[in-house]
């Protein structure tokens, strides 16, 4: 964009990672957008993360680069800082990350006066809460990502309802018409910790004992060659199941197909945070982590979820750590019949 046609303020937003985290930031970056319509927001992440960023304000850019190869280390970061100052006539950083990679990136800004204000990671109340020197949970990081904005001087007000908001729902070839009487549950059974994922074995339980029922379609999500092998097992020969693992789709089908289901069945995942962005029930099953670590996802109510009361609970702010027990008793002694009536009692209203 040439220097005569910029807006009067331009905003540098920045989250690389990880795919929920950045999910995350568009029900605090969309309002403020929207609230100041004369300053050009420019997120910038990675470049997959880039392409969720639908449905999004005018005044909004997204910026996907490679800062694994082709901004790596700390002279890829200045030349990418210089990049960006130049194309977009940066005067205010917000850093909803707070990683080493973009304070590189924000004292570049600020040795050229622009004014930068970093996430509050909360580091010390984390490592309490993990080793249960107390009870007192983090501030939801969505909170914290409104606090960067305020701190700029920007109003952040909690007005997200959900993508696509009073629109209609966007359309995808790979999403089927939905019968009437039809319950459709998204079941996302991965997550990037063995901490906070399911056993699979006992997922596929919850999938056999859902799947008996007539009106139900359960929508498998996954994808990679292990999760989907792992899918196509609970798949089988049962009625009414689909593995999306096998079939190609984006972030645009995904959101076609969350906003027509009836509930989520999911881990502390990124998948928890794109059904919430389609304003989208979920039975989150927490593990290692629990909602006290700031990830619940925008909009959800940490009644519908399940988790165990343990002594042990959270031991981890990302499910990382290994089982003090080795045997991950806070995820195998839920039972499937606990998922399923949970997720009956919510789709049914019992």
């Amino acid at each position: 964009m040439a220097r005569s046609d910029a807006p009067t303020h331009n905003v540098l937003v920045m989250r690389f990672s990880a795919l929920g985290d950045v999910a995350m930031t568009i029900p605090v970056l969309y309002p403020v957008c929207r609230a100041n319509p004369d300053t050009r927001f420019i997120m910038l992440t990675k470049k997959w993360p880039a392409s969720m960023f639908h449905d999004r304000p005018d005044n909004l850019m997204v910026v996907g680069v490679d800062v694994n190869t082709e901004y790596k280390g700390v002279m890829g970061l200045m030349r990418l800082a210089s990049q960006l100052r130049r194309e977009y006539l940066i005067d205010a950083v917000a850093d909803l990350h707070n990683v080493l990679r973009s304070r590189v990136l924000g004292m570049c800004m600020r040795l050229h006066g622009v004014p930068v204000v970093h996430l509050d990671k909360q580091r010390a109340r984390r490592k309490a809460l993990v080793a249960h020197k107390t009870e007192e949970p983090l501030t939801p990081t969505i909170e914290r990502y409104r606090e960067v904005f305020v701190k700029l001087g920007f109003d952040a007000l909690d007005v997200f309802t959900r993508l696509y908001d009073g629109k209609p729902l966007p359309v995808s070839p790979i999403v089927l018409d939905k019968k009437p009487g039809e319950r459709w549950v998204a079941i996302s059974p991965f997550s990037a910790h063995e901490g906070k994922v399911y056993p699979l074995e006992q997922m596929e339980q919850v999938v056999e004992l859902l799947s008996q029922r007539d009106n139900y379609r359960l929508f498998l999500m996954g994808g990679g060659k292990n999760e989907k092998m792992a899918l196509r097992k609970m798949v089988g020969k049962r009625k009414g199941v689909i593995s999306m693992a096998e079939i190609k789709h984006g972030f645009i089908d995904e959101y076609a197909l969350l906003g027509r289901c009836d509930l989520m069945v999911t881990m502390d995942s990124a998948n928890m945070h794109l059904a919430s962005l389609m304003g989208l029930k979920t039975v989150t099953i927490w593990g290692a982590t629990a909602p006290a670590c700031g990830f619940l996802g925008y909009g959800q109510n940490a009644s519908d979820d399940i988790g165990l009361d343990m002594p042990c609970r959270p031991c981890s702010i990302y499910g990382e750590r290994e089982c003090l027990y080795g045997d991950y008793r806070c995820l195998k002694n839920i039972s499937p019949k606990m998922v399923v009536e949970r997720v009956i009692a919510i789709i049914e209203g019992k």
